[in-house]
């Protein structure tokens, strides 16, 4: 009979890698092998140091603008997407780039351009400063895309013509901090136009979803994802607000407060779309060796979705 405290870990699933998340690592690992070491990559290519890392001992090199990359090298945008500056600055310059937008990124980027040729004023429901807005906002004039990231906003907001309005959003944000804001959008602005489908990604919605299903039966939750990663974040506080007592965000094992865990009986486990099975893999042995573990897998979808990497990288044949 073990020593160790019982310990029922609810395992989420659908859980970590989304298909844009591993399509962007394909793509940094694949123009390594056809231009050899360094490739470079404006921004982190996903948000997760561990993965970063890992790309990086390979010959990746991370920097945050054009003006840092060698104009001799390749350089590959991040899965979050860029302004539309940025590769006008690359082709003006003659370098080799290779976009890893998520393709789900790019539909929204599609939606902005069309409501503006349309002649409408675009509201962003994201964050300030993710790169993933910066690149959405980017994609359009100045002044044709304003941001909203709270319901206050929406009451502040100073449109061009309140009968001539369209709504993207963020794809990593929480859908139910989302509703609320188209709600107080469609109430200020009863014409505004929105997407035609979600713009909040199948991998956020479900992820967020599994949150969900296990938050009334756990204690604790864990969620390994990066400080930086706005879906990781939207997880925790989705996780404390369906009432689970204790929700942290750990990028490793290293991270877990076992002080907080003290006692608890039943926890939850789940990984945001940027990290690896492997951390996931890391913190479960971690808790096996304070407690007597069983583990119940929580599914609340399948995912079977899969994105093709960019031609050029693309093997011939």
């Amino acid at each position: 009979m073990s020593d160790r405290p019982p310990l029922t870990l609810y395992l989420a699933a659908p859980r970590g890698f989304c298909a844009g998340v591993d399509r962007a690592i394909k793509i940094v690992e694949m123009a390594l092998t056809k231009w050899g070491a360094p490739v470079y990559v404006r921004h982190e290519i996903v948000h997760n140091k561990f993965v970063v890392d890992s790309l990086r001992e390979q010959g990746a090199v991370f920097v945050e603008d054009l003006d840092e990359c060698p104009p001799d090298r390749p350089v590959i945008f991040s899965a979050h997407g860029v302004p539309k500056s940025v590769p006008a600055e690359a082709e003006q310059r003659q370098m080799i780039y290779v976009d890893a937008t998520c393709p789900l990124v790019s539909k929204v980027h599609i939606e902005a351009e069309r409501h503006h040729a349309a002649g409408l004023q675009i509201v962003m429901i994201g964050h300030a400063g993710h790169p993933e807005t910066i690149g959405t906002m980017g994609q359009l004039p100045a002044g044709e895309v304003l941001l909203v990231e709270t319901e206050a906003d929406v009451q502040m907001l100073a449109v061009r013509d309140p009968a001539r309005l369209a709504f993207v959003t963020q794809t990593t944000l929480s859908i139910d901090d989302t509703a609320g804001i188209v709600t107080a959008l469609q109430a200020r602005f009863p014409s505004i136009v929105g997407p035609h489908k979600e713009d909040i990604c199948y991998a956020t919605t479900n992820r967020q979803e599994a949150v969900k299903a296990m938050a009334g039966k756990i204690d604790a939750m864990l969620v390994v994802g990066a400080p930086n990663s706005s879906n990781s974040r939207r997880l925790v506080e989705v996780a404390a607000r369906q009432g689970c007592a204790y929700a942290q965000l750990v990028q490793r094992a290293a991270d877990i407060d076992w002080r907080a865990l003290d006692g608890i009986r039943a926890m939850g486990v789940t990984a945001g779309a940027s990290a690896p099975e492997v951390l996931v893999d890391e913190v479960i042995a971690a808790l096996r060796t304070r407690f007597d573990v069983r583990v119940e897998l929580v599914e609340t979808a399948k995912e079977n979705v899969e994105f093709k990497v960019p031609r050029v990288l693309r093997q011939p044949g």
